[in-house]
């Protein structure tokens, strides 16, 4: 996601330039239809675009604009088909895609489409040129780029099927998981009765510990309390002895 994320604000920033250059673009189509004697019927087809760029531009200053509108659409193009491969989505932002493909799509019908507030590329057109003849091409990459930001939220807003869970202590558990299995393994397969008479017999070495413990201590406390006595004795009164 990220990656379509950068893919789509390197596009705007090449539309920004290119949207700069609104009316050198305006103009490129206006002298290139000329040499066409194309000029009843609108632009409305990036085909259309196309075949004035390749066979009827005459100047640098045109070409470059007209190829500079291209670029962008074929980058939306591949933009849109990679969208696919991102994340399976749903009605909603499976509609989206198919009307970016639609619009991109290089014999669709531009001619009716109107790219509207907070886009303003009509409005830089005149009245005659707006309605009949540019309104729809000069309206395209703004639509195609919302309907992309479109898609980019609602996909966003998608449950992601998670692979395993990471939260707290159950990730390093499963990356343990590998190294003591070997160790497990060699646990279940030991006989229930090996097990038992292990446990047992561990149990009664530490009973004869404890109990042998206790016996020390006890033979230590009466040592100690005969050897006081011998050392002591019976107290006696001092005085003369006969």
């Amino acid at each position: 996601m990220n990656e379509v994320k950068e893919a789509l604000r390197n596009i705007e920033q090449n539309y920004k330039l290119f949207l700069q250059q609104q009316f050198t673009f305006i103009g490129a189509l206006q002298h290139t239809r000329e040499n066409a004697h194309d000029m009843i019927r609108p632009v409305a087809s990036i085909s259309q675009v196309q075949s004035y760029m390749d066979h009827h531009c005459n100047n640098s200053t045109d070409r470059r604009i007209l190829n500079m509108f291209l670029n962008i659409c074929n980058d939306l193009n591949k933009l849109c088909h990679k969208l696919e491969t991102v994340h399976s989505g749903n009605n909603i932002t499976n509609g989206i895609l198919e009307r970016c493909k639609l619009l991109l799509s290089h014999s669709n019908d531009l001619s009716t489409i109107r790219a509207k507030y907070p886009h303003d590329v009509v409005n830089h057109l005149s009245c005659d040129e707006a309605k009949n003849h540019y309104g729809g091409v000069v309206s395209l990459i703004p639509i195609v780029l919302d309907c992309m930001k479109e898609w980019v939220a609602h996909t966003e807003k998608l449950p992601r099927p998670m692979l395993y869970d990471v939260s707290g202590g159950s990730a390093i558990s499963e990356k343990r998981a590998p190294q003591d299995a070997p160790a497990r393994a060699a646990i279940s397969q030991t006989p229930l009765s090996v097990r038992l008479e292990t446990q047992t017999s561990t149990s009664n070495k530490d009973n004869i510990q404890v109990q042998g413990s206790k016996h020390i201590q006890k033979k230590n406390l009466n040592d100690t309390e005969n050897h006081s006595g011998k050392l002591k004795g019976p107290w006696k009164p001092p005085g003369r002895h006969a």
